[in-house]
């Protein structure tokens, strides 16, 4: 045999690090690369376009949010099952990405009536719905189990990058054009298009590689089992309990510019400094879930959501401050987003991968339906300092509660 020269490590190294994870992350992590480009550009915008422009309350907006979190919660679990049952993840996927592509000229047909808004926004949800389980259970079947944090983390990655992507687009939009919405929703539109070629074109189905050739499809009795008793429903609680007491997207945005007293312009880019920080850690946390176990660090995650609401409840003026806010909800994204997915397909036989994600993502989605209408009524009727206190004390005596199962969880139970 011959010597390994040093100057070889670096590519051998690397080589090893990657192996394992099938080129569907990569391929599926660019698709949501650049259909994140195209929903963040709306996602950024949307708050000021529906405060500012529209003049609604944070009631009225605590109920659009709600409505959209209720009807992807209608359509993902049949996704989910669907999926498996047809084994069919590609193609479920892809027609997500295509109703949501189409949902971004809907917004233009609805203009200024916020009642049709909420419906396309709705749609455009359960496009979202549709198309998560399918795609997420591809992405854990597409790498070793030993590595599923890993790619999780690498598909995060990449979708974060196009959420880095998006917001700056539509500051450029706005920058150039003020208050020209309908360009940022058409422009939109055609970048969606580009992600949804690409899981069409390169996006190739995986078999289940644990299962025999011989074992049944998915049936509704064996989706009905995994809320039985055991360790999978417990982690399904313990993220629904934890998302009861999560401070929505949109009304964090809302708090930290009337806080900040930040120019609607610049609006978008706090979309961006979030991105940043979920971007920088994805992988780190990803890799981290699979060595240390990942319930620690889905924990770990809400700790920097306490933190960054902390930031928030002090806050008062100063762009570090802002920053630091924003950059805390990123590493909290990262630390929880891609880790719960990767926990709850450890403790899903592969057959079932694509419901039983569904059935998380489910229940993490109505509890997010509840905190927004709590978070709008709070602050409609007391404050904002109420409200985001309320969610404080809810979110530290959820973590504690649930800190001994999280703690406990490992990241592989056949590890």
């Amino acid at each position: 045999m011959y010597p390994i020269e040093a100057k070889h490590l670096p590519s051998l190294r690397a080589r090893h690090r990657w192996s394992g994870i099938g080129p569907n992350v990569f391929l599926l992590g660019m698709t949501s690369m650049v259909t994140d480009i195209s929903s963040e550009m709306v996602t950024a915008v949307l708050p000021i376009y529906l405060a500012f422009a529209l003049g609604l309350t944070p009631l009225q907006l605590g109920l659009i949010d709600g409505l959209t979190h209720a009807a992807a919660a209608a359509v993902r679990l049949g996704g989910g099952w669907l999926a498996d049952r047809w084994r069919r993840h590609r193609e479920l996927a892809a027609f997500g990405y295509a109703l949501s592509a189409v949902c971004k000229l809907g917004l233009l047909a609805a203009g200024q009536a916020w009642i049709a808004l909420a419906a396309v926004l709705a749609l455009d949800r359960v496009g979202k719905a549709v198309r998560t389980s399918p795609r997420d259970a591809l992405v854990s079947l597409s790498c070793e189990p030993r590595h599923v944090g890993l790619a999780f983390g690498i598909h995060r990655a990449l979708d974060t990058a196009g959420a880095l992507i998006g917001p700056l687009v539509a500051f450029a939009i706005l920058a150039l054009l003020p208050q020209a919405f309908d360009v940022v929703f058409a422009t939109s539109f055609f970048v969606a298009v580009i992600g949804l070629a690409i899981i069409v074109l390169f996006v190739r189905n995986v078999a289940d590689r644990d299962a025999p050739s011989t074992s049944r499809r998915a049936s509704l009795s064996a989706a009905a089992s995994l809320l039985r008793p055991g360790r999978f429903r417990n982690c399904l609680l313990g993220g629904f309990a934890l998302g009861l007491v999560t401070v929505p997207d949109a009304f964090f945005y809302l708090v930290l510019q009337r806080r900040t007293d930040l120019d609607l312009h610049f609006f978008p880019l706090l979309y961006t400094a979030t991105a940043l920080g979920y971007l920088l850690l994805a992988v780190p946390a990803g890799r981290l879930g699979d060595r240390i176990g990942r319930g620690r660090v889905y924990l770990l995650g809400h700790g920097f959501l306490l933190a960054a609401c902390l930031a928030l409840f002090g806050l008062q003026s100063g762009t570090a401050a802002a920053a630091t806010a924003l950059l805390l909800l990123g590493a909290y994204y990262a630390c929880t987003d891609g880790v719960l997915m990767a926990a709850a397909s450890a403790l899903v036989p592969a057959p079932l991968r694509a419901t039983g994600l569904a059935v998380m993502t489910t229940a993490t989605a109505l509890a997010r339906v509840a905190a927004s209408l709590c978070f709008g009524l709070l602050w409609t009727r007391w404050g904002i300092e109420v409200a985001i206190g309320v969610f404080m004390l809810g979110l530290t005596a959820v973590m504690l509660a649930s800190s001994m199962f999280w703690l406990s969880l490992e990241s592989d139970p056949a590890r």
